[in-house]
């Protein structure tokens, strides 16, 4: 009996370093691939890439090359998207292309980049982040990944017009000033919600938002994953921070560095608010660290 004990102890032991040798090694591999100074910016729904500038200049004078790809068919400038819409090629696009196309660009990179990404962007940051081709991911205020329910009601309000349910999705859906108001921008003065829409807002396609929905946002939670970072802003409308809490709890693989922050006075229109480099420099501190 001695024997069998001493037997048995020895294999729980073997077994309890073989884990933490795995877990380490993960560590290590997740600390090295983060020295590398390349990010990718990914762009959420309804707004032009120039929503980064002020970030890609900044990150850029921290010795980082950033790429802040326009999404296809959005290769202009907000008010000239505008002025084309009805756009029939970008209503045609899709989650699954758009997810495809943002994969090519990331493979393509000399070395794993740093994917950072806001809104729809961030869904599709945590998408890419478990095929081990980026070496972090921060997602900012992310749209939900499938099985995420929008329990809340400025949540449910801000994307039901965009899902335009009971519309068509053979044409693209531009945001009205109210709904921006409302979605975006909620909190602040008028005169610079309205400045924000003039120099943010695009046409979008409805299958793309709509594929938020399907299989396409779906996200193995128990995979092991590169670290990842979800910030959430305690005045967003669109994706409360209660939706990205319930996103960041998902997360179950105890080797995988997962954590959450919540910033005041942020709405969904975080990239371009006064405040926009006190969360710049928390993500660069935050990055330094792996």
């Amino acid at each position: 009996m001695k024997t069998t004990s001493i037997i048995l102890k020895t294999v729980a032991l073997f077994v309890t370093l073989l884990f933490n040798l795995s877990a380490f090694a993960q560590t290590q591999k997740s600390n090295s691939e983060m020295k590398t100074k390349t990010i990718v910016f990914i762009t959420g729904a309804f707004v032009g890439t120039n929503s980064w500038d002020e970030w890609k200049t900044y990150y850029e004078s921290k010795g980082y090359r950033v790429i802040v790809p326009d999404y296809p068919h959005k290769d202009a400038d907000p008010t000239t998207l505008r002025n084309r819409k009805p756009d029939s090629a970008l209503a045609n696009l899709t989650l699954e292309e758009l997810t495809a196309y943002y994969e090519k660009i990331v493979r393509q990179q000399p070395e794993k980049p740093i994917l950072i990404g806001h809104s729809l962007g961030g869904m599709i940051t945590q998408i890419l982040l478990q095929k081990d081709i980026a070496a972090a991911g921060i997602a900012i205020h992310s749209a939900p990944p499938k099985g995420i329910m929008l329990t809340k009601w400025s949540s449910l309000r801000s994307i039901w017009s965009p899902l335009s349910l009971f519309g068509t999705s053979k044409k693209t859906y531009m945001m009205s000033f109210k709904d921006w108001q409302y979605a975006f921008t909620n909190g602040m003065p008028e005169a610079e919600q309205r400045a924000t829409y003039e120099k943010y807002a695009t046409p979008e396609s409805v299958k793309l938002i709509r594929g938020g929905l399907t299989d396409a946002a779906k996200v193995d939670f128990k995979k092991y994953h590169d670290p990842l970072l979800i910030v959430a802003g305690d005045k967003d409308h669109f994706f409360p921070p209660a939706i990205n809490h319930k996103n960041y709890k998902k997360y179950k693989n105890p080797s995988a560095v997962t954590e959450y922050k919540v910033f005041e006075g942020r709405n969904h229109n975080v990239l371009g608010l006064p405040t926009w480099k006190e969360n710049a420099d928390y993500i660069l501190n935050w990055m330094s660290k792996y």
